[in-house]
């Protein structure tokens, strides 16, 4: 299985840390975010990983090279400015990550979750991996009930920003978007979440809980403490 890494965000909400630097560089634990992503992937059998890149682009090539120090090999996909959002980046990356399924997550998350436990064949057009909403976020994202997940309902989880996608899940992405902002940009710039919307409303969207360590790295106190964890378990 391959991998898409979402690495192209501003991080205004991490600022000043990201003035010079792209979040998924800000070091946790003793090593960059993205880092931590790659380790595990390496560890569960990926090979190749594609890293779409906007803020401060030209800092992720000499920082990871061509990943051959984690036996894997990686493809840097420029989005230019402004970065091209979640859907517009995954559109843009498919021509490395091929037909098949493949595995994404987003840059600026830590998590203990093992990347070989996810379904290599999702069921749907999608799997997602849901965890406890944090107090940053307490009204959540999704519904699982069972192994489906529903774009609304009582008892929401947060979206975790791990999941495994089929190229499918891409098709008529126009015709769902409509008129909004960055639909007709050469090349879109669109968010994913409608067309995980739209494949819920379908009944093709799986999912999974995991009750693990999750940290969205969205602020820099959420880094400070995240540091402070990888700290302390070292």
């Amino acid at each position: 299985m391959k991998a898409l890494i979402f690495a192209a965000g501003l991080g205004e909400r991490m600022r000043p840390l990201t003035d010079h630097t792209p979040k998924p560089l800000l070091v946790a634990g003793g090593k960059p975010l993205i880092v931590w992503h790659l380790e595990r992937l390496a560890a569960a059998g990926v090979r190749e990983v594609v890293i779409n890149v906007s803020w401060r682009a030209e800092q992720f090539a000499p920082a990871l090279g061509d990943g051959e120090r984690w036996g894997l090999r990686l493809h840097y996909s420029h989005e230019g400015t402004p970065p091209l959002e979640t859907g517009g980046g995954m559109l843009q990356a498919l021509p490395w990550l091929g037909e098949a399924p493949f595995l994404a997550i987003n840059g600026d998350i830590w998590s203990d979750h093992d990347p070989a436990s996810l379904p290599h064949e999702p069921a749907g057009d999608a799997h997602l991996v849901l965890v406890d909403n944090p107090a940053h976020h307490p009204q959540g994202d999704f519904v699982l009930e069972h192994d489906r997940v529903h774009a609304s309902g009582p008892d929401r989880l947060t979206f975790a920003g791990i999941g495994v996608y089929r190229p499918t899940l891409l098709t008529g992405w126009r015709d769902i978007i409509g008129e909004a902002p960055g639909a007709d940009a050469s090349p879109p710039r669109f968010r994913l979440a409608p067309l995980l919307r739209a494949a819920m409303d379908r009944g093709a969207v799986s999912g999974e809980h995991h009750r693990g360590a999750w940290t969205d790295v969205g602020t820099p106190e959420r880094l400070a403490a995240l540091d402070a964890t990888l700290a302390k378990a070292r």
